[in-house]
């Protein structure tokens, strides 16, 4: 019944209001709090990737019908996901990966903020002072993945970081963020600063 209640949130944003894209924020399994008392109503013997990726067909099915045409009759689509999907495999415990989600949207954005990168990642233990080389390297294999899929690469449009957390992200930071992406053979993408 929720999905149901997301779908038409959606089609009264699109029809009635007009918005011209639909983006879904954090669909997920939560990663915090006493995980192991949660109860999930997705089927038994049912992987969290797998019932995350139902939700996007669900989505996609409900939205974008066999035979509409984005813009007109459709709205175009978008997934925020964590960063690090571009270059794990694995779901990171909360059902999400990139290869999932590509059939089912129109752009995939992960959310590629530096600060959100564990110490010790691609071995930077300070990943605020290594800005570009993991929006460069996180891009690059997004769009490789993407590409390998046989998606265009424009699919991918990261969230790129222009908030301060821990550090003060000063504008050669953000500048860093887009030479990187572009690089790294991506043209568009999003900034989230609150």
């Amino acid at each position: 019944p929720f999905w149901d209640y997301i779908v038409k949130l959606a089609r009264v944003s699109y029809q009635d209001i007009g918005f011209d894209e639909l983006n879904f924020d954090y669909i997920r399994f939560p990663s915090d709090g006493p995980l192991k008392d949660a109860r999930y109503t997705y089927d038994e013997g049912t992987t969290k990737t797998e019932a995350v990726e139902s939700f996007f067909k669900y989505l996609h099915t409900q939205l974008q019908p066999e035979g509409a045409i984005v813009g007109k009759n459709a709205p175009l689509m978008s997934a925020d996901m964590f960063g690090m999907v571009s270059s794990h495999h694995d779901d990171l415990g909360i059902g999400q990966v990139l290869d999932s989600a590509l059939p089912y949207f129109d752009f995939i954005d992960p959310m590629i903020y530096p600060s959100h990168y564990p110490a010790g990642f691609d071995g930077y233990t300070q990943v605020n002072a290594h800005v570009y080389d993991i929006v460069f390297n996180e891009m690059k294999a997004a769009r490789a993945r993407a590409v390998e899929a046989g998606y265009a690469p424009t699919k991918i449009r990261p969230w790129l970081q222009s908030f301060d957390y821990p550090v003060v992200y000063t504008p050669e930071m953000v500048q860093q963020q887009l030479t990187a992406e572009h690089d790294a053979g991506i043209d568009s993408y999003l900034f989230w600063d609150a």
